[in-house]
């Protein structure tokens, strides 16, 4: 190891006399261990939550409520979205809003308020072609994925 000479205030020098008489080891094993702590906190690749600013989302809410509140259904849903240059694409487990036609992500749909399982619920169905169909089932039940049975006809007869 290598020595060298450090200035500290005061009140760092007393708080890190403590933490070693806490430790039961030496002020010079505090630092090392602060120190490399600090490298390695820097240097892991912590996930940043993909969250957009509050900036952004304020007005797209304000934009976009009518739609979200109006639409009947997922195509009302993104026609309306797509008139006024947005689209809703699948996001994980849930939808994020993109910019139409160019496809830059803005936010989730959640972040404006209409999270995938409230927006399902209402429609009575999955975001066409989403690949979480967990999702459905448990929200919808397995009745919403059922085939229609071909075999079922309706005989009427002339009296």
């Amino acid at each position: 190891m290598r020595e060298i000479t450090v200035k500290l205030p005061e009140e760092l020098i007393a708080a890190g006399l403590r933490l070693a008489r806490e430790k039961d080891t030496t002020f010079g094993d505090v630092l090392r261990a602060s120190l490399s702590a600090e490298l390695k906190r820097g240097s892991r690749n912590a996930k940043t939550p993909n969250r957009a600013d509050e900036l952004l989302l304020a007005p797209l809410r304000v934009l976009l409520a009518v739609n979200f509140a109006g639409a009947r259904n997922w195509h009302d849903l993104q026609s309306g979205l797509k008139s006024k240059g947005y689209a809703l694409r699948e996001a994980g487990g849930g939808l994020a809003l993109h910019a139409y036609p160019e496809g830059t992500r803005m936010c989730k749909a959640s972040e404006l308020g209409y999270s995938y399982a409230t927006l399902m619920r209402r429609f009575g169905q999955p975001f066409p072609n989403h690949s979480h169909r967990h999702l459905a089932d448990r929200l919808l039940g397995p009745a919403w994925s059922a085939e229609p049975d071909d075999d079922d006809f309706d005989l009427i007869e002339p009296f």
